[in-house]
């Protein structure tokens, strides 16, 4: 008897966002309400969902890596953040020899409001989450930290089981209602993002620098992924493909954070462990920002070159670079966050926070943050390959 047919995520990611298109751009705006109003009750209950997604998952990751859970946790944060650095260092390299060639006043002066014209839903759901996303991840590696280094000497399976119970409630939720509900979720944004005018006008107006920004962050993931398989001695190109359904995620969604379910499936297709999927991904998620550090530091080099009076160079964007690499651990969870937490900063490189620039910057900033997203959470599943492989030399030598 032949199974019967079933759409798999991509297929179902890929129908919401054309189905997203062809709502915002041909149904009234009532119908489009609906549809959006939808989407924003599920992201309301996501961004509820997420904090205690990162305390189930990273706290059991690191609680069940008895062996070397400190060192793991310093190792991933370091790979983390030096390529965060990495990358972004050649995005400046790229933008300062490329963007002059192309990027005069006159093209920014055809960027409207990015927010303009979006449709709000009809109600708001008041469920505020528990604690933030920081506050959750920083009570995960004490959590963790300490059941690991105190499980069977000073306690027992006290702390541990409730939160292996905990873990389980989550990873149900996620499966049940998170993961099938995605393709609603995102067809919702980009209905507003076609009723804005958003997803044609923008990529018209600033395809040279949305090109070369994507370009970086293919050779990013090439080079990840291309690190990866060497250290893991996995094929890149199969672990790239079976990443799809996480860069079409967040492509869609906009947020590191809302991705960690999709996620999680891709780690296991390119063959993590549970534990250490549990424990990186939702880790990387948080500190690993590859893609919006590139996309951050194309957009403000940008800015500064439409303005020949401001200085710009290596000792004055490298700085703000490893700041910011710091930074943005706060900023997952919402669309735009990584620009937001990098506005306080932008003083480093001369950009003033009451001039009209940082509002110049998050213009150019937001039509290209989904592919950055996508890159960043991309990027985490090489990295939890190559934790993987590390955790595995750490078991061997405890044998």
């Amino acid at each position: 008897m032949a199974k019967p047919f079933k759409l798999g995520l991509v297929s179902k990611l890929l129908i919401g966002i054309v189905l997203g298109i062809l709502i915002g751009q041909f149904m009234p705006h009532w119908f489009d309400r609906i549809i959006i109003t939808a989407s924003s009750i599920f992201s309301v209950f996501l961004k509820f969902v997420i904090p205690l997604m990162i305390l189930a998952f990273v706290t059991m990751g690191i609680a069940d890596l008895s062996k070397g859970a400190g060192k793991l946790l310093l190792i991933t944060g370091v790979i983390a953040y030096c390529s965060t650095l990495i990358f972004g260092s050649m995005a400046f390299g790229v933008a300062i020899n490329l963007f002059p060639s192309f990027l005069t006043p006159e093209a920014l002066a055809k960027i409207g409001d990015a927010e303009a014209g979006m449709l709000t839903p009809y109600i708001h759901l008041p469920l505020p989450p528990l604690m933030d996303v920081f506050s959750a991840l920083i009570l995960a590696f004490i959590l963790g930290l300490c059941i690991s280094a105190m499980r069977g000497i000073e306690l027992h399976d006290a702390i541990y089981n409730p939160m292996k119970e905990f873990s389980n409630v989550i990873n149900k939720v996620l499966n049940v209602v998170i993961v099938p509900l995605l393709p609603l979720f995102i067809c919702g944004i980009f209905v507003n993002m076609t009723v804005s005018g958003q997803t044609f006008a923008i990529l018209g107006i600033l395809w040279k620098v949305f090109l070369a920004v994507i370009i970086m962050h293919s050779i990013c993931l090439l080079t990840l992924f291309s690190i990866s398989g060497a250290i893991t001695r996995k094929n890149p190109f199969r672990m790239l493909k079976n990443q799809i359904p996480g860069y079409l995620s967040a492509i869609g969604t906009q947020s590191s954070a809302a991705t960690i379910p999709v996620n999680l499936k891709c780690a296991e297709a390119n063959g993590v462990s549970a534990q250490i999927r549990n424990f990186v991904i939702p880790l990387c998620a948080n500190i690993h920002m590859p893609g919006s550090m590139i996309t951050i530091t194309s957009c403000v080099t940008a800015v500064l070159l439409m303005y020949p009076e401001m200085p710009i160079g290596l000792g004055l964007i490298i700085p703000f670079i490893m700041t910011l690499g710091i930074a943005m651990i706060a900023s997952p969870g919402a669309p735009g966050g990584s620009i937001m937490t990098a506005l306080p900063f932008l003083i480093m490189v001369g950009i003033q926070p009451e001039s009209s620039l940082p509002g110049l910057l998050i213009a150019l900033y937001i039509t290209q943050d989904s592919f950055g997203t996508a890159c960043n959470v991309s990027g985490d599943n090489a990295i939890s390959n190559i934790v993987d492989k590390i955790n595995e030399s750490f078991e061997k030598s405890a044998a």
